[in-house]
């Protein structure tokens, strides 16, 4: 019989495991990020266009990083103890925990460079293309008496 799947898991199992052993009791979910932080990347002319899922993070629990030409987008979400015993969890999936993800953007850029929105759970990064400018060397010439 074919079950609903979630993460590559039964949705069922859980539940059912009950009546043969105890229920497997997890509080924290841990996903790799880069199937949380699903990413598009578009390309235009002059830039890139990073678009990030990030559903149910707020605006002040994302991060963005630029360091030695690698851009790092950070969500830290921490778990809420409720005080009011209204039941116990038999299954949890919401990720609590902190995720985060790292692209190459090179070194030429400077975090002024970088434009980011967040607007309901999706935060768009905007990159322009930028080469480093190599310094060229100075000729220092000798004088021949």
């Amino acid at each position: 019989m074919l079950l609903p799947s979630v993460f590559g898991e039964d949705l069922f199992d859980d539940l059912f495991d009950g009546f043969a052993r105890p229920v497997k009791k997890t509080n924290y979910m841990s996903f790799p990020a880069s199937t949380v932080m699903k990413t598009d990347v578009k390309e235009h002319e002059n830039g890139f266009e990073l678009t990030i899922d990030v559903p149910g993070y707020k605006k002040d629990e994302l991060k963005a990083e630029l360091s030695d030409g690698y851009l790092t987008i950070s969500a830290h979400k921490e778990d809420k103890k409720d005080d009011k015993k209204d039941g116990e969890y038999i299954r949890r999936e919401r990720y609590v925990g902190t995720m985060s993800r790292s692209f190459y953007v090179g070194e030429a850029l400077k975090k002024e460079d970088i434009h980011a929105h967040f607007e309901d759970g999706v935060l768009t990064l905007v990159i322009p293309k930028k080469e480093l400018e190599e310094e060229k060397p100075k000729e220092e010439y000798i004088a021949i008496e």
